[in-house]
């Protein structure tokens, strides 16, 4: 006689274990949410891949974020290249402005310093490039960047 189906909690172990999605997944629902963007993810921002036909490994990301309101970078389109290495999800990200700007935690070359930011200390695997931008983002927001001397708009790296 053939046995009942099992149900679904004995197949994926209890509700109390941590599910490790693999990389390939991860990235492939924040590629997708990211393309969609709505359900969730804030109007300032936007990411994607840079060359979805070339990048079987979808490393090298694009990201957008729209300059916060009543800081120097108000609704500035600022680009940002993303490269999500091996060792993403453990690890953050790597993010690179693309466009200019002058901020505390951009290295002159445009490399964001994610230490600096306290995203580093903080990532745990579960987070994401959306994670990254957002804190960037709201990096943006604090007194000592709120109002620094911006390059001008449409200057690039």
């Amino acid at each position: 006689a053939p046995s009942a189906p099992r149900a679904p909690s004995a197949m994926f172990g209890s509700s109390s274990e941590d599910v490790v999605v693999p990389r390939a997944f991860k990235l492939l629902k924040e590629l997708e949410k990211g393309e969609k963007g709505g359900a969730g993810l804030p109007p300032y921002l936007s990411y994607g891949l840079a060359d979805a036909d070339e990048d079987e490994d979808m490393r090298a990301w694009t990201g957008t974020i729209l300059g916060p309101a009543g800081t120097t970078l108000d609704m500035r389109v600022l680009e940002l290249a993303i490269e999500c290495g091996s060792a993403y999800p453990e690890r953050p990200p790597e993010m690179r402005f693309k466009t200019k700007v002058n901020l505390p935690f951009v290295k002159g070359d445009g490399t964001v310093d994610l230490k600096t930011l306290g995203v580093a200390q903080a990532w745990k695997r579960n987070n994401s490039i959306e994670d990254a931008l957002n804190a960037v983002y709201h990096a943006m927001m604090r007194p000592e960047c709120r109002r620094a001397p911006q390059p001008a708009e449409g200057t690039r790296y």
